[in-house]
C-alpha cells in the first residue's frame, strides 16, 4: 500500500468501528482476540503508525507527561528536566514543557490545560505559595519537586544538609569567619532553610554569624558582599551558585582573592572563572531521575504517596 492510512481506513479494512481499532491500540482488554488479532495484522502490514490522538480515542493513554517548570530560563531546573526526558522517552512517553513563573494562577492554568489534553502525568517544580490543590487532585498521576504534599509525591533537596556539606568543607581548611549570602526568606527553602542551617552551624561551631539575604541574582549578591565582609572574613557561602557568582565578582573588584566562597549548584563556570570558589551539587540530575521514575510507577499502578529527599554531595572542590 502506497497511501498513507488511517485510523478510520484501517477500521474499514478490519471492518469494525474506529473506536475498536482505538481500543486495539491501547490494548483494552475487552476487545475479542479474534477482532484483535485482525486488526493488529493489518496494522503490520500496512506500515500504519497511530497519532497521539487517535491513541487516545476511548480513553486510552496519550503517552505523554506534562512538565510544569518555575522559569525556562533556570540552570538547575533544566539539569532536573534533562533527567525527566532521558527516563520518560525511554519508556515511550513524549514531553510537554510549560512555565509556571513563580506564579500560583499560572501554574493552575497550565495544569487545567494540561488535564484537557488528556496527559498521562504531571511533575510540577513547586516553588513557595505554590498552590498544591489543582495538583493533588491528580492524586496519583503527579509528583511534585522541591515542596511536599500529603496528598501527591515528591522528591525534594537537603537543604540543610546543603549548607551544612559547605561549612564543614570550609572548616576543615581552618576557616573560622564565615560569612553568608543567602536568599529572601520569604523563599521557605532556599531562603528560610539555607540561612538557619548556617545560623545553626555558626552557633554548634561556636562563629559569630555575619549574613545578608536578597534577590536570587548575581547584581543583589555583588551589592550584599560589602555588607557581610569584614576585615577577618576568610569565607562566603552563599545559598545558590548565582549568588556566588556575585559574591566572587565583587570580591575580584575588592583585591580580597584569599576569601573562599562557596555555592549551591555545581555550575562548572563559577570555578572556571572565579578562583578560590566550589560548589555542592543538591543532585539536580538524579532528582528529575528519581521523579520521572517514581512518576512512572505510579502511572503502572502504584498508589502509595511516596516522600524521597534527595542528599547533597560535594563538586568542584578542587579549588
Amino acid at each position: 500500500m502506497t497511501k498513507k492510512l488511517t485510523i478510520l481506513d484501517i477500521a474499514k479494512l478490519a471492518g469494525v468501528g474506529k473506536s475498536t481499532v482505538s481500543r486495539v491500540l491501547t490494548n483494552d482488554p475487552k476487545v475479542k482476540a479474534s477482532t484483535r488479532e485482525k486488526v493488529q495484522r493489518l496494522i503490520q502490514e500496512s506500515g500504519f503508525v497511530p497519532s497521539k490522538s487517535a491513541q487516545t480515542l476511548g480513553g486510552g493513554r496519550t503517552k505523554v507527561i506534562g512538565i510544569i517548570v518555575s522559569r525556562l530560563d533556570s540552570a538547575s531546573e533544566n539539569k532536573v528536566v534533562s533527567a525527566i526526558l532521558a527516563v520518560i522517552y525511554a519508556a515511550g512517553y513524549d514531553a510537554l514543557i510549560m512555565e509556571g513563573q513563580f506564579s500560583a494562577a499560572k501554574t493552575n492554568e497550565h495544569l487545567a490545560v494540561l488535564q484537557k489534553r488528556n496527559v498521562d502525568g504531571v511533575i510540577l517544580f513547586g516553588f513557595t505559595d505554590c498552590d498544591l490543590s489543582s495538583v493533588e487532585k491528580l492524586g496519583h498521576k503527579a509528583v511534585v519537586i522541591a515542596v511536599d504534599s500529603k496528598h501527591v509525591s515528591s522528591v525534594g533537596y537537603d537543604n540543610v544538609g546543603i549548607i551544612e556539606q559547605a561549612m564543614n568543607y570550609m572548616h576543615a581548611q581552618g576557616k573560622q569567619h564565615i560569612s553568608f549570602v543567602g536568599v529572601d526568606i520569604k523563599d521557605k527553602t532556599t531562603g528560610l532553610m539555607r540561612l538557619n542551617a548556617y545560623l545553626d552551624y555558626c552557633q554548634s561551631a561556636n562563629i559569630k554569624p555575619h549574613y545578608q539575604t536578597g534577590l536570587l541574582s548575581y547584581h543583589s549578591a555583588y551589592e550584599l558582599t560589602d555588607l557581610v565582609l569584614m576585615p577577618e572574613t576568610e569565607a562566603i557561602v552563599c545559598a545558590s551558585d548565582t549568588l556566588a557568582m556575585g559574591v566572587a565578582k565583587r570580591l575580584q573588584e575588592l583585591g580580597r582573592s584569599e576569601i573562599l566562597v562557596s555555592g549551591v549548584g555545581a555550575t562548572d563556570l563559577l570555578a572556571f572563572i572565579f578562583p578560590n570558589t566550589f560548589s555542592i551539587d543538591p543532585g539536580y540530575y538524579a532528582v528529575g531521575q528519581t521523579s520521572a521514575e517514581l512518576l512512572l510507577k505510579q502511572l503502572e499502578g502504584g498508589r502509595k504517596v511516596i516522600h524521597i529527599t534527595q542528599q547533597a554531595f560535594p563538586a568542584n572542590l578542587s579549588s
